[in-house]
């Protein structure tokens, strides 16, 4: 870091350093390398921070996060990254050592014929990559919520994880929109003129990550909606589950009251027609298994049962 200076002495050079874990000491000397606001340094230190562009003389202060989902608990899970943003020079800072900044040297390495727009380009591609991950989030959250559906209208199907997936799937869109919303102000920032950045050429790129962002959003909060859809229709079944099966319970209830109400009667032991002959017996059973046929029959044919 001690170098960084040196080598933005050479006439047109930009400078990238990633730091992984930094102390604030390392922080400090590059603070006095480049200039930067303490503030700004503290804020990289701290993380934490809510998605943002600080605007300072000479230059910007970005925080923002990658973003994965996990199929297992279908749970979001967020990485923090700060850059520093000067005329001539990148600094990005994170504390996540499995932070995929392959992805980003690789699209860097895809478009060399932007290079030559300097700290925009690298700033471009590092926004870039953070909004595609925001773009496989969005999709994997997708796919599991129309799984979700399809287990709603099973009829042996798990309700209880049905519930559980459902509320874990809508905490993780919590949290994603928490992360992609205040990236739509971060973006339409950097497409204002009155940066000390060069935009002239990467102006639509900077456009396109903002029309990108505007997409995720909306498609996120469509998804949040479909969730609480998905909550509101499962307890709805579950109530017309309910209602059905105490429906036929009571009608099967009805057709056991029939040998129930004559046995009870004949249980009181006073004579009867057909006492204590083997008739009165038959006749009996004629009666209950007749009247409980014919329960059944009315029953089934209003659908009670």
């Amino acid at each position: 870091m001690a170098n960084v200076s040196e080598h933005l002495e050479a006439a047109g050079a930009v400078v990238w350093v990633d730091l992984c874990q930094p102390d604030l000491a390392d922080l400090a000397r590059l603070a006095e390398e480049l200039g930067l606001h303490e503030l700004a340094v503290e804020d990289a230190i701290t993380l934490r921070q809510r998605p943002k562009l600080d605007r300072y003389a000479d230059h910007l202060f970005l925080s923002a996060y990658a973003v994965g989902f996990d199929p297992e608990t279908a749970l979001v899970t967020t990485s923090e990254i700060a850059a520093f943003v000067t005329d001539r020079a990148f600094v990005t800072v994170h504390q996540d050592e499995d932070f995929d900044l392959a992805s980003v040297i690789a699209r860097w390495d895809s478009s060399p014929d932007l290079a030559g727009n300097g700290v925009a380009f690298l700033l471009h591609g590092l926004l870039d990559v953070l909004v595609d991950g925001y773009f496989e989030a969005v999709e994997a959250l997708d796919q599991e919520i129309e799984e979700l559906e399809n287990l709603l209208f099973l009829p042996k199907s798990d309700q209880a994880q049905v519930q559980r997936r459902s509320f874990a799937l809508r905490k993780s869109l919590v949290v994603l929109r928490r992360v992609i919303l205040p990236m739509r102000e971060v973006v339409n920032t950097l497409l204002r003129r009155d940066l000390h950045l060069k935009m002239d050429e990467m102006g639509p790129y900077f456009q396109d990550v903002y029309d990108h962002v505007l997409r995720v959003m909306e498609w996120t909060d469509s998804l949040r909606d479909l969730a609480t859809s998905i909550l509101e229709a499962n307890l709805a079944i579950q109530g017309n589950r309910l209602n059905v099966i105490t429906k036929k319970v009571t009608g099967y209830a009805a057709i056991i009251a029939v040998p129930t109400a004559i046995t009870g009667f004949y249980g009181q032991n006073v004579p009867y027609p057909g006492f204590g002959h083997l008739d009165g017996f038959y006749a009996s059973s004629a009666v209950i298994v007749g009247l409980s046929a014919l329960l059944f029959v009315l029953f089934k044919r209003n659908d009670w049962i």
